[in-house]
């Protein structure tokens, strides 16, 4: 799966950049609130509208403070996921089971530096976990492959069935990076300047698709 980031687009043409990524699996949405990570972007109202302006299953990912109070409503707008940060959330079961009820799938994220031991047994209510492969809170930066570990560790897990969770990865995926991160065993990458940077968006959707089968 790719999801197309929209932190790289051009937040003057939203709508008109959603559609230029047809055939992406998700539209990944950053929502930042210049506290949990230093960057401001965009928030509900912004979303809501995005939702009206495509078809494309919207992927939120709140890097913000207090996502108990706030995950519910991108849930309620029509988001297909909506994910929270593990280092953020105050009662990650509640708020898994609170997405869901409202219609959207629950993520877990986690930072770089987050150990991902403490989290495993949470994952059970979750329907998605997102790596983070970069800091949090800026795009076009560079990969970092140790996270990949978590990734291999999360995988051995679903294999042996012990979790159902898709397993996504956020930051610096591009044609460099994609088959390290799929052979890891990734099944939804997130890409933002690797798509919007390129000539023809939704060609480089189908190219970064086609590397991360060929792994």
């Amino acid at each position: 799966m790719i999801a197309p980031s929209i932190l790289a687009a051009d937040f003057a043409r939203l709508a008109e950049e959603a559609q230029a990524v047809r055939g992406a699996d998700w539209l990944h949405v950053d929502v930042m609130d210049g506290h949990f990570v230093p960057n401001l972007t965009i928030g509900l109202p912004v979303v809501q509208a995005l939702l009206r302006s495509t078809d494309i299953p919207v992927d939120c990912h709140l890097m913000i403070e207090d996502p108990d109070r706030w995950a519910v409503d991108y849930a309620e707008a029509g988001a297909h996921n909506v994910t929270v940060h593990a280092e953020a959330v105050g009662d990650p079961v509640k708020v898994a089971k609170n997405i869901r009820a409202a219609g959207a799938r629950a993520g877990l994220s986690v930072r770089p530096g987050t150990p991902l031991e403490p989290w495993t047994e949470l994952l059970i209510h979750y329907d998605t976990l997102l790596v983070m492969s970069v800091e949090p809170g800026f795009g076009g930066q560079e990969f970092m492959p140790e996270v990949l570990d978590k990734v291999r560790a999360v995988r051995r897990l679903v294999d042996r069935g012990e979790l159902q969770v898709l397993i996504e990865i956020d930051g610096g995926i591009n044609a460099d990076t994609i088959a390290e991160a799929a052979a890891a065993g990734v099944d939804c990458f997130v890409a933002g300047s690797a798509v919007y940077g390129a000539d023809d968006p939704a060609e480089a959707v189908g190219r970064l698709r086609t590397m991360a089968e060929g792994s």
